[in-house]
């Protein structure tokens, strides 16, 4: 799957996604500093989150008051305060192309693709774990054309397969039932993670091991999306094949709002990157070979060839 300018999928360098999300609080620096963080850490993608609150927040919750950080206010107008509209992702999307990084959303309801579609010509899109389900969204986010990464968390092999099929367009052209040599089109434009969808997520519940039945199942590019507290199970995704990454990032996991606590610190999410680009040149190409640097210790210690 082709992303901008880079190649998702195996053999190409694993696709780092700062996830932004909604850990901007409404404040357009913020989301630019969280910007300069993922620059910094070499991250390839920055993602933010686009929802209509009056489509998706719940008819018994919109009235609902709450504390925050402009005060006690129900819910619905707090989700508005959350949200940034045309002009703060034009101003976004001018910050990175200064910083020469990608951007794309996640949309959780058709109104929020209508509205990406008639004022931004995204790169992709992510679809959230939660309206995997949602058959018409998926129908129109096939419509846009773009590169889709679909989210697997709080799925099951079901829903996952339902999912597939719909953006698949057949069930007939799922995995060994297309004809050989027969190229499957939906296959260059999505991307599945795995998730599992709590914040933060105990270690004993990321089953990394789906990464590779995702990639045996589909044959199509297989990432990790994570919410755990630390970075080892991230990096333990590459190993198992993650092509892309993508975890949320924070100025301090102290701050106000729900994802904060299952974010990366920019410290953190620099020794990631790092790591993550050490361990996909450790890894090689799986072909056994005498490297240069043994032929001369080979000669010295070797008696016999």
């Amino acid at each position: 799957m082709q992303i901008g300018n880079k190649t998702i999928g195996t053999g190409n360098p694993c696709y780092v996604i700062a996830e932004i999300g909604i850990n901007h609080n409404g404040s357009l620096e913020t989301a630019k500093k969280l910007i300069d963080v993922a620059c910094v850490a070499g991250c390839d993608a920055v993602k933010f989150q686009k929802r209509n609150p009056d489509v998706c927040v719940p008819e018994e919750q919109k009235s609902r008051m709450r504390e925050t950080p402009w005060g006690y206010i129900s819910y619905l107008e707090y989700r508005w305060k959350m949200e940034f509209g045309v002009e703060d992702y034009q101003k976004i999307e001018r910050y990175c192309a200064e910083k020469k990084i990608d951007w794309f959303v996640s949309c959780w309801d058709i109104p929020s693709v209508e509205l990406m579609e008639e004022h931004f010509n995204l790169m992709a899109y992510k679809v959230p774990s939660a309206c995997i389900t949602d058959m018409d969204l998926l129908d129109r986010y096939k419509q846009t054309g773009r590169p889709l990464i679909v989210s697997t968390g709080m799925s099951s092999v079901e829903q996952i397969e339902a999912a597939v099929q719909r953006l698949a367009g057949t069930a007939d052209r799922l995995v060994g039932k297309e004809e050989e040599g027969q190229a499957d089109a939906w296959r260059s434009r999505v991307a599945l993670t795995h998730c599992t969808s709590t914040y933060p997520c105990p270690v004993g519940e990321l089953n990394l091991n789906v990464i590779q039945t995702l990639q045996k199942k589909y044959n199509v590019p297989v990432g990790y999306s994570g919410h755990e507290v630390g970075l080892q199970a991230t990096l333990a995704a590459v190993t198992l094949g993650a092509c892309l990454v993508e975890r949320h990032i924070t100025l301090d996991r102290a701050m106000w709002g729900t994802d904060q606590a299952a974010s990366v610190e920019p410290s953190g999410l620099i020794r990631l990157v790092r790591d993550i680009r050490i361990i996909q040149e450790a890894l090689g190409d799986g072909v056994k070979k005498v490297f240069d640097s043994e032929k001369a210790v080979a000669a010295k210690l070797r008696r016999l060839n």
